[in-house]
């Protein structure tokens, strides 16, 4: 087992709000956790979901970086101005309180991002995009959502193909032109926010990664989920190696010595 050395960086993860028999928690999915233990080699802190009551820009300069999560949660539409969502739609406006406002300031203050799922959606709306509510109910598009009566590692297995933007920020950290990826969601971005550029698409077009554009460092949204494993997968370790030497302050390009 890795022991974190006590210089390691600190990575913020905003949580969700759980109901768990009646009561309400603040909850992050373990596995997001043990990602930026293993995957970035540093400590992760927990961002309860306080909305305005925290002090957005006195928390970033706390943190070396930020891991947005996903979540089975959706962003409320209004923030979007999108038409209603589904009645079964599960919400969580205490989170929508706490990262947008969050990312906005990350953005503003360059921190290093890393997005997943719902985060990668966070953060296109965040800046102004707007989202599909329902993908597969779209002319051309594919099912994105995940296997249901299968196992968990089943859910997680690789489901399509993306095709990699070959002038952009992924390529030059996995310079390849195309991969498979597992698919666990609902919704995705329809209108790109300006501030965002395209570093993934599916097959039917659905945008599977982005990143800020002209960022100085780590800034990267994923539609699909590298955190589930980043220890055998090619494409996931690369994510977060790179996302790790930017919370360590380490150059692009960095060559870690073993």
């Amino acid at each position: 087992m890795m022991k974190l050395s006590v210089t390691a960086p600190v990575i913020g993860i905003p949580a969700c709000i759980k109901e768990i028999e009646l009561y309400g928690f603040h909850a992050v999915n373990l596995k997001y956790v043990q990602a930026a233990i293993t995957g970035a080699q540093a400590l992760p802190i927990i961002i309860p979901a306080i909305g305005d009551q925290l002090d957005f820009d006195g928390l970033l300069h706390k943190v070396d970086g930020l891991i947005f999560p996903g979540s089975v949660s959706n962003i409320q539409p209004h923030h979007y101005k999108g038409g209603p969502d589904r009645p079964n739609s599960p919400q969580d406006p205490a989170r929508d309180a706490t990262t947008l406002p969050l990312l906005r300031a990350a953005v503003q203050q360059k921190k290093p991002l890393l997005c997943i799922c719902r985060g990668m959606q966070e953060l296109n709306v965040a800046l102004g995009g707007t989202l599909y509510q329902q993908i597969h109910q779209v002319s051309g598009k594919m099912d994105h959502r995940e296997l249901g009566g299968v196992s968990v590692q089943e859910r997680y297995q690789p489901r399509h193909m993306i095709e990699l933007n070959n002038k952009g920020q992924l390529f030059k950290i996995y310079p390849h032109s195309t991969a498979k990826v597992n698919s666990l969601h609902w919704q995705g971005i329809h209108a790109l926010a300006d501030q965002l550029q395209v570093e993934a698409t599916a097959q039917d077009g659905i945008i599977e990664a982005v990143s800020v554009k002209n960022a100085p460092t780590f800034m990267m949204g994923f539609q699909w989920h590298p955190e589930y494993d980043l220890t055998h997968d090619p494409l996931s370790k690369a994510i977060f190696g790179a996302f790790r030497d930017a919370v360590w302050h380490r150059p692009i390009g960095h060559k870690k010595v073993a």
